[in-house]
């Protein structure tokens, strides 16, 4: 088994780069949720709408199990998940915004997620101990989130008219973000990646796109030859830009701040 990471002993560089890892991967799944629960009734189904919100629930709580990962860097998740502006999330940028129609959403579903899990994986597998106690029950979760997207994405892509269309336009807007995302190669993303909390860049893009590769092909998508969004924040390890604020008022809880319990 991989030797298990000195959190205390990291210098305060690579102390930064871990918080920044652990930001992303949190900030991205409860962006995620937000996403899924966008759809809880605007869904083509009523059974499609449940499954939604099953996996919007999957993501918060994923989520919270992330932020919680902050405190062995003697960090407050408490702090970070409901006191931080839009400008400072490090989401992935491909859920800044609400999916305009539902082949937006079965696009994200695939590729988002399919980043997210992708990232996951490796984070499991790495020296970063809270990582490997609780991130293979999420992977378990996320198999159902990988089942329902690619049957909806196959479903979309062998109709014709608008759907079809509208799919392969959010698969193109998506793709560079996500791929940007996953194959960072700054200095905290090879700060982590020497450290073996996860995978270099180079190994988590070539599994991204085996994952996506013969699903995205159904839209006449060539995942190896798309390209990577241009332009990086590296202080929050993701293209610039931010989610909007009514997506973070809901994620801070701002309209049920007076109700919470410690």
């Amino acid at each position: 088994m991989t030797d298990v990471l000195d959190v205390d002993s990291l210098p305060a560089v690579d102390r930064r780069a871990l918080e920044r890892l652990i930001l992303t991967l949190a900030d991205s799944k409860r962006l995620m949720g937000i996403r899924y629960s966008d759809w809880l009734l605007g869904a083509p189904s009523i059974e499609t709408g449940i499954a939604t919100s099953s996996m919007a629930q999957d993501e918060w709580g994923h989520a919270r199990l992330v932020y919680a990962m902050l405190k062995d860097l003697d960090i407050d998740p408490v702090a970070v998940e409901h006191d931080r502006s839009p400008e400072e999330y490090a989401s992935i940028g491909a859920l800044d915004q609400e999916m305009p129609d539902w082949a937006a959403l079965v696009a994200a579903m695939v590729l988002v997620d399919g980043a997210l899990t992708t990232a996951l994986a490796s984070f499991a597998e790495g020296t970063f101990e809270s990582a490997r106690g609780r991130v293979p029950k999420m992977l378990a979760e996320e198999e159902f989130h990988a089942s329902l997207g690619t049957a909806w994405y196959r479903r979309l892509a062998r109709s014709e008219g608008d759907a079809r269309r509208l799919l392969i336009e959010a698969t193109e807007a998506m793709l560079p973000d996500v791929l940007a995302w996953l194959g960072a190669d700054d200095g905290p993303a090879r700060a982590v990646a020497n450290a073996g909390v996860i995978g270099p860049a180079d190994e988590l893009l070539a599994a991204f796109r085996d994952r996506v590769r013969d699903v995205v092909a159904l839209a006449d998508i060539d995942v190896d030859r798309a390209t990577a969004t241009t332009g990086w924040d590296e202080a929050r390890g993701r293209t610039p830009g931010h989610p909007d604020e009514h997506a973070v008022e809901r994620v801070r809880g701002d309209k049920n701040r007076a109700l919470f319990v410690e």
